[in-house]
């Protein structure tokens, strides 16, 4: 958590100025349904938010040391927090793992309401147990036991010297997050959208079985995948814990050139030969039953979520686009054989 809340200090002004939950909902790698409508909160709701993300990253971490009552206070406000996160985007299993530390905040004395009371019953006897360590009556320590103290005690000293990096790191002015520090990766330092895009970019793929790419009658069919927006009417999916790698990958590459992700160019190539793997990992392919596309292009959206109620709502879509220009040009498999050779990448075969 201070990890994450130092390193959108550090990052992006808007988590300065207060402004970044104006952008992040419709921003974000995969948005979930409660995104669209999350994105049209009053400012004052986003700059709230916003400071609640710092309040609870930077501030309630340390609620810990601070007695029973505000680690307890602690587990209720991160698990609060993880929950409004799953709800609003896909994140995959993170926010999941980050609430499973935050269950240790609740002791027996939380949790006994849900347990059934009475003689016999399994809380009577923690009850008992409790009473007899206040007042001392403990058995001598076996010698497994006295054994397990010993390894905990030399994990904790090895973890608190292997920890020393990870500190230094963050009290660093050139913080770094997602890294780790040795080779077992024992101990890593996190962080997450230290810098937020103002504007949402997709990568929209599209395939023709023109034999003229470039013939004013070309018919453009686009490739739809599981989760990242495309089609404008599709609804926003909600998949959290489950993790489309595929569609978090388009969202990195919209922000960049296909320069610096040649695996766009891997996957043009199988598309070309209606590859059944790939195309698993889509939610549709226009070609099916058909043969393979002859061509293969990418072109550049800017998207944006429609509003509620209005215009495009009306007509059943939920997003709004604009073609900013190609992405990739048209490619077709012999294009793409020197290429491949040259990455020593096996070039597909037509199937279908």
């Amino acid at each position: 958590m201070l990890g994450a809340g130092l390193i959108k200090l550090r990052g992006d002004q808007c988590w300065r100025d207060l402004t970044c939950m104006d952008y992040h909902y419709e921003t974000q790698p995969v948005p979930g349904p409660a995104a669209y409508y999350l994105h049209r909160s009053p400012w004052w709701v986003h700059r709230a938010e916003t400071l609640g993300n710092h309040l609870v990253e930077l501030a309630v971490p340390f609620f810990l040391l601070l007695g029973r009552r505000m680690c307890v206070l602690h587990g209720v406000l991160q698990i609060l927090f993880q929950v409004i996160l799953i709800i609003s985007g896909n994140l995959s299993f993170l926010n999941w793992l980050t609430i499973v530390p935050s269950i240790a905040c609740f002791d027996d004395a939380t949790l006994g309401f849900l347990f059934p009371s009475g003689p016999g019953s399994l809380k009577a006897r923690v009850l008992e147990m409790q009473r007899e360590d206040a007042q001392g009556a403990q058995p001598m320590p076996r010698y497994g036991c006295v054994v397990r103290r010993l390894v905990d005690l030399s994990l904790g000293v090895l973890l608190a010297g292997l920890s020393v990096p990870v500190v230094l790191n963050l009290l660093s002015s050139r913080q770094v997050m997602n890294s780790a520090f040795t080779s077992l990766r024992i101990v890593n330092t996190y962080g997450a959208f230290g810098s937020v895009t103002k504007e949402r970019t997709e990568v929209v793929i599209q395939g023709t079985a023109s034999p003229n790419a470039s013939a004013p009658d070309a018919v453009w069919e686009e490739y739809e995948f599981k989760c990242k927006p495309g089609a404008l009417t599709r609804r926003p999916c909600l998949i959290s814990p489950y993790h489309h790698r595929l569609d978090w990958l388009m969202w990195f590459a919209a922000l960049q050139t296909y320069e610096q992700h040649e695996w766009l160019i891997h996957l043009a190539g199988r598309l070309l030969a209606n590859d059944a793997e790939i195309l698993s990992l889509l939610a549709s392919n226009p070609f099916e039953g058909r043969a393979p596309p002859r061509w293969v292009r990418a072109e550049h959206y800017k998207y944006k979520f429609s509003r509620p109620g209005g215009e495009h709502a009306a007509r059943g879509r939920w997003w709004i686009r604009k073609r900013l220009g190609p992405y990739f040009p048209a490619l077709s498999l012999g294009d793409l054989r020197g290429y491949f050779k040259a990455r020593h990448w096996p070039l597909p075969e037509p199937q279908g």
